[in-house]
């Protein structure tokens, strides 16, 4: 037919419906509602757990300070890897930028030298790092501790587009050119450990034709350590290869991630082309599509359980949270135990931070709580802790009630043993999560009448 000679210099583009229907971003129903559970969960953070977590300084231990705008944030997908194997095309292509102004650069040569977040917003803009790092209701304010530098190398852009009502993309600097990371003039392997930790989903993309593990791909991994139920390995382009060769390099890429990977459930590796345009002829084309689908599947699941991942990431942080008070407190007590009139407060302290299992320190905790021996954080830590925070600064948790507020050991234990499964529940059982009885988790509305007929 004659249309198709004119079609013949441009590449003929794929039907994009599996796309849309499989992130359902046709149906009109509203995205759930789950304010009142995010303000719920707001709460019980603010008055159960916060509380003890900046008294007892938790922060210090673990650098680690939720933000509202973490606890509101949307569930954050991070692509990583090598450079030109398609990071960028495939965030194109996923939310149709192709050929609009607003696609981000792709070419053989390294093209993204920015963190780019990719967001949700009414119109297409872009927004410097600066200003998403000085505004706190995004969650991306902690950045600025990793100074002007990288933030000039930071950017988001807001696209109105209905998937990112759900989900925000990060496209990252490809990794092989960073060989010296002087050169960036930040610190390069931190800022990726930052986006790491707080991903719900990781794509760590490879281009076949060429795989080449190095040391800064084996330092990836060892970032990712941990975190491997995130991570989707995509073997990208995989129509620019005959099929034994497909094979081949198949074969090759997990003989070279093996020794980086040693859990029981090696990374799911999906095998396609993401991007607009027909597949090669003679290529695997039904599986390509296959793997494609249940990629975007494995990317609606993520959206789909945001919130429950969001309810146990607080709650585990809670966890750590209250083993840190119940050691500072023993710490404290056995302190106040060995000191006398006459002992050196500061002699009698060294000799417990150097020798914590002398005084059964930790045994202790393990034996009058239900903490695993694994949550337990490490010795080494308290010696750094104490040595900027010293021991008399700090209170007994005996002390640390009030006849209005309650034990705050008491609040965060209700926290983790009842309130936060309780959220959870609210919503795993496919009820609105707005009828949560609140007499149980005392909501701040009022409560209603269970007896009356809605």
């Amino acid at each position: 037919p004659p249309e198709e000679v004119e079609d013949a210099s441009e590449p003929t583009k794929r039907d994009r419906s599996h796309l849309e229907s499989t992130l359902k971003l046709n149906e009109d129903k509203p995205a759930d509602d789950f304010s009142g559970v995010l303000q719920r969960l707001r709460k019980i953070y603010h008055s159960s757990i916060k509380p003890l977590e900046q008294s007892y300084r938790y922060n210090e231990l673990r650098q680690h300070e939720i933000t509202d705008g973490e606890i509101t944030s949307k569930p954050m997908v991070l692509f990583l890897g090598p450079w030109s194997v398609g990071k960028s095309s495939m965030i194109n292509y996923l939310l149709g930028l192709d050929d609009t102004p607003y696609q981000l650069y792709t070419g053989a040569e390294p093209t993204t030298s920015e963190f780019t977040v990719i967001m949700h917003g009414p119109k297409l803009k872009t927004i410097e790092g600066i200003v998403m790092a000085a505004d706190s209701a995004r969650s991306f304010s902690p950045l600025e501790k990793f100074g002007q530098n990288f933030l000039e190398k930071l950017i988001g852009i807001e696209v109105p587009h209905k998937l990112l009502e759900r989900v925000t993309f990060v496209d990252t600097p490809g990794i092989i050119e960073n060989r010296k990371q002087q050169e960036r003039g930040y610190p390069f392997n931190d800022v990726c450990q930052w986006f790491i930790d707080r991903a719900d989903l990781i794509f760590v993309v490879f281009d076949p034709t060429k795989l080449d593990v190095g040391l800064e791909l084996e330092m990836l991994f060892r970032q990712l350590k941990g975190r491997e139920s995130q991570i989707r390995i995509i073997l990208n382009k995989a129509d620019s290869l005959a099929t034994q060769e497909l094979m081949r390099v198949y074969g090759a890429l997990f003989w070279s991630l093996a020794p980086l990977i040693n859990v029981t459930e090696p990374p799911r590796v999906y095998v396609s082309s993401f991007w607009p345009h027909e597949y090669h002829p003679d290529t695997h084309k039904d599986l390509f599509l296959k793997e494609e689908i249940s990629l975007l599947e494995d990317l609606n699941q993520v959206i789909e359980n945001r919130m429950e991942n969001k309810i146990a990431f607080i709650r585990q942080h809670a966890i750590r949270v209250r083993i840190h008070a119940l050691l500072v407190d023993r710490y404290l007590q056995t302190y106040k135990d060995k000191m006398t009139f006459f002992s050196d407060g500061e002699l009698v302290f060294r000799d417990i931070v150097e020798d914590p299992d002398k005084f059964f320190i930790f045994k202790s905790i393990l034996a009058k709580t239900n903490v695993s021996k694994f949550d337990l954080p490490n010795r080494e830590a308290y010696k750094d802790f104490f040595g900027i925070n010293p021991i008399t600064s700090f209170k007994l948790l005996s002390q640390q009630c009030s006849y209005m507020g309650g034990c705050f050991l008491e609040k965060i234990e209700k926290a983790i043993t009842r309130e936060l499964p309780d959220l959870l529940g609210s919503i795993g059982l496919g009820k609105k999560p707005n009828v949560l009885s609140c007499d149980i988790t005392g909501c701040g509305e009022n409560p209603k009448n269970r007896y009356k007929k809605p």
